[in-house]
């Protein structure tokens, strides 16, 4: 549940205080893997054998 103002307006990583934020994970959207969900895609996955 998002309770900082800012947060809910535009976001954590948008803020002014975001680098020196201690709650920003506890009352703000901040996700520290929010960016590691998606596992990285190789270029060998794409290519077809012939």
């Amino acid at each position: 549940m998002t309770l900082c103002p800012v947060a809910l307006a535009v976001g954590c990583k948008r803020c002014p205080v975001f680098s020196v934020c201690p709650a920003k994970s506890l009352i703000g959207d901040y996700r520290p893997d929010a960016k590691k969900t998606e596992p990285a895609k190789t270029k060998a996955a794409g290519k077809s054998k012939r």
